[in-house]
């Protein structure tokens, strides 16, 4: 291609472009400009730094504790608003084992625990004491916890005074017979002093079958005393062989068929107990088994020295398993009633004079409430007043949580209201170290400029 056409057609393409730059240059000034931003996101305002562990000690700007851990932020939104409000950071909450559950309506189980003790039925209980003084000639219940049965031989005495009374009755009987013809007046007597005599061998306690005996003209050198009822020997002073008093205890005797429970419940649970409620026994030496029964008497007085009061359980023991002395654990029911607000024991803190709980507001944001608390069954209390169906509160750590909120709250007492102090962090390890870091300005007032001297 030859020179001129060359500079004919760069000369061609030039007027191109530079009619097609023009074209678009109307173009764009006829458009209305649109300017597109992206709005950045406001970042929150920090107030300052605090301690990790809760000491008191606050920084301006970022920092590490003595274990080098960082400081945690506070936010112009976290500041807490309720005094002894406790913020902290996810970390934190998971060292010292944070655990929290939901403030729930349920129905509250009457369950009232508590310890008591098999002991003898006093109404089923008896003493062979003879009314009459006497010898042990022969003694069948020779041993403690031997079972007798109703009627059984029990043992066999000597007694002049009840020998003295049967020939007594004897000699009287044969007068009256002798002077009923010729003197009816002293007959009558004679009568009467039999009767009188056998009257007596009834008191002491003579059977109906040795009084007939004796009635049939018969005496019976030894008294047989036999068991007043099925019944198993509790104690046994008799000896074969001894002497005894009138009254005195020879045997005891007890009827184990049907046992007491008695329990000792706490003053402060004893509002719950009713004449007829049902209750069970369980025992671990006899593992697995539970035995029912119902309250047949409630003490009217309380135990002045453990505080407690008396109640009384009738158990059935047909089979002879439930021996008094036998310990275990109590445990009294009642109907459920209607729901209520409970939360765990464990979630109160109570001082005696006040119940506090700590409700979670936020993520690592705590606020202690006072509670009316209301009844206790097992693990749960009930909750009259201070919170609702719903609200978490801290259930485990909260001793920790509690310390630093009275920590905290503190402090509060002795920060000014705003948050200017901040500023200048107290003296502390940290704080001295972060001070040490900076250099004292050691440019001069007048620009940074140095003269030298001028010379004469």
């Amino acid at each position: 291609m030859s020179t001129p056409r060359i500079v004919t057609l760069v000369a061609v393409v030039a007027a191109l472009s530079a009619a097609g730059g023009w074209w678009l240059g109307q173009r764009r000034a006829d458009t209305p400009e649109v300017t597109i931003s992206k709005a950045e996101p406001a970042q929150p305002q920090i107030l300052y730094y605090r301690n990790p562990m809760g000491l008191p000690d606050t920084s301006p700007v970022p920092k590490k504790d003595s274990m080098g851990m960082d400081y945690v932020p506070v936010y112009a939104g976290e500041a807490p608003s309720t005094p002894g409000t406790v913020v902290m950071s996810p970390e934190k909450v998971q060292l010292i084992g944070v655990r929290t559950v939901t403030v729930e309506l349920a129905p509250m189980q009457q369950s009232l625990r508590a310890s008591g003790s098999i002991a003898i039925d006093q109404a089923r209980q008896w003493v062979i004491a003879p009314k009459f003084e006497g010898w042990v000639q022969t003694l069948a219940a020779n041993q403690v916890g031997m079972r007798v049965r109703r009627g059984q031989a029990l043992m066999s005495v000597y007694s002049p005074e009840l020998r003295s009374a049967q020939n007594e009755y004897l000699i009287a009987q044969r007068a009256a017979a002798t002077m009923a013809a010729a003197d009816p007046a002293s007959a009558a007597s004679m009568r009467d002093l039999s009767g009188a005599t056998l009257e007596r061998l009834r008191n002491w306690g003579i059977g109906g079958g040795s009084l007939e005996r004796l009635k049939g003209g018969q005496v019976d050198p030894y008294l047989t005393l036999t068991a007043p009822a099925d019944a198993v020997i509790t104690d046994k002073p008799a000896v074969q062989g001894m002497r005894f008093m009138a009254g005195e205890m020879l045997l005891s005797l007890a009827d184990l068929s049907r046992v007491w429970l008695v329990a000792n419940v706490p003053a402060s649970d004893s509002a719950q107990l009713v004449l007829g409620q049902s209750v069970q026994f369980r025992t671990s030496a006899l593992p697995g088994r539970t035995f029912d029964g119902t309250i047949s008497f409630i003490a009217p007085t309380f135990d002045e020295a453990s505080r407690t009061l008396t109640v009384r359980v009738e158990l059935d023991n047909a089979e002879g398993v439930l021996r008094p002395g036998l310990f275990g654990d109590v445990e009294f029911h009642a109907d459920t009633g209607p729901a209520v607000l409970t939360v765990p024991r464990s979630a109160v803190l109570d001082s005696g004079t006040r119940q506090v709980v700590f409700v979670e507001l936020a993520a690592g944001r705590f606020e202690p409430r006072a509670v009316a608390i209301g009844r206790r069954s097992g693990d749960r209390v009930e909750i009259n007043d201070g919170l609702v169906e719903g609200e978490s509160v801290v259930s485990a750590a909260n001793f920790l949580i509690d310390a630093e909120s009275n920590l905290g709250a503190a402090l509060d007492g002795l920060k000014a209201p705003d948050h200017a102090g901040h500023g200048t962090a107290p003296a502390g390890r940290g704080d001295e170290q972060d001070a040490g870091d900076a250099e004292p300005d050691q440019t001069p007032a007048d620009g940074g400029h140095q003269h030298a001297p001028q010379g004469g």
